[in-house]
């Protein structure tokens, strides 16, 4: 079989190392068995898009594999797999028995680095497993763990804003990050506190629905302000099956705004209402009159059946 020239990735990696200049990897393709591959037990990327995997099937259906699988040995007869798993997915639907590789020697680190810059260099990544991807390398490269990592970012950014004293900006752990970021060529990191890192306190539905890539971002953040859960839910449906713009959807929620205001008018003009009754009661002579205290009677036998409904 022969092996094209893969397309050029996404982006450009220009500093994130994970291997010494004269241990570089050297593409020397061979084949192996399907069945030998095993999956890593930590995987970075968690969504398939069905329609993209499936274009890929045909794709492979036609011309094969055109790049490698990348994999490193896993005892004297298997491999596991490192970067591709979109070719190995479609190529076990399509029932291939045999696939291209290159094989490297790695350490776990350096094979979950691999897959993590892999996996940021796609296309279609969606924004919640770009995030999820970034903090995993920075947490790898850091030695931290990733809630340390997402502190130390607020940290850094804080410092930059000259909110709190420097005491973290322009040490190691610091120019990390920036090369890092400077490596990945994505976004800058100041961009990546305050815009990305929000998106993984969002509802779960909402991250659903960005992991799918059925709503763009920023209408996902739009959306988890409402703090009504089936009024965020109707909106999200609204946003998805009618592909509302960012604008529309803005629109919705001062909707529901606007009704919810009106409903809380109602509430307080009712308990108003209630409570200038009561203290004109209290005032009145209606106690002295029978047939006046009968009706109150049985208004209080209504009062107290609503509350006990509660």
């Amino acid at each position: 079989m022969s092996l094209k020239k893969p397309p050029a990735s996404r982006t450009r990696l220009k500093n994130v190392t994970l291997f010494n200049e004269e241990d570089e990897i050297t593409p020397s393709p061979q084949s192996t068995s399907l069945d030998k591959i095993k999956l890593p037990e930590q995987q970075p990327r968690r969504y398939f898009d069905p329609e993209k995997l499936a274009g890929l099937v045909e794709s492979i259906k036609q011309h094969g594999i055109l790049e490698p699988l990348l994999v490193r040995p896993l005892g004297a007869s298997a491999y596991e797999l490192v970067a591709g798993e979109r070719r190995y997915r479609a190529a076990t639907e399509i029932g291939l028995t045999v696939v291209p590789i290159v094989i490297r020697e790695m350490s776990d680190s350096e094979a979950l680095q691999i897959a993590l810059i892999e996996n940021l260099q796609r296309e279609d990544l969606n924004p919640v497993e770009e995030t999820e991807g970034i903090l995993q390398l920075l947490a790898i490269k850091l030695q931290k763990a990733e809630p340390e990592v997402i502190s130390l970012l607020h940290r850094m950014l804080d410092e930059a804003k000259g909110k709190v004293p420097h005491n973290v900006m322009g040490n190691s752990e610091a120019n990390t990050i920036q090369q890092v970021f400077e490596g990945i060529a994505l976004m800058e990191w100041q961009s990546f506190v305050s815009n990305r890192l929000p998106l993984l306190k969002l509802p779960s539905d909402i991250l659903l629905a960005l992991r799918k890539g059925l709503i763009a971002y920023t209408k996902a953040q739009a959306i988890a302000r409402i703090k009504d859960e089936p009024q965020r839910t109707e909106i999200l449906d609204e946003a998805i099956t009618q592909d509302l713009s960012l604008a529309r959807i803005k629109e919705r929620i001062a909707e529901i705004h606007a009704a919810r205001l009106t409903a809380d008018q109602q509430l307080s003009s009712l308990k108003h209402q209630f409570e200038d009754a009561y203290r004109r009661i209290k005032k009145s002579r209606v106690w002295d009159a029978p047939q006046k205290k009968r009706k109150l009677e049985k208004l209080l036998e209504d009062l107290n059946a609503i509350l006990a409904d509660e």
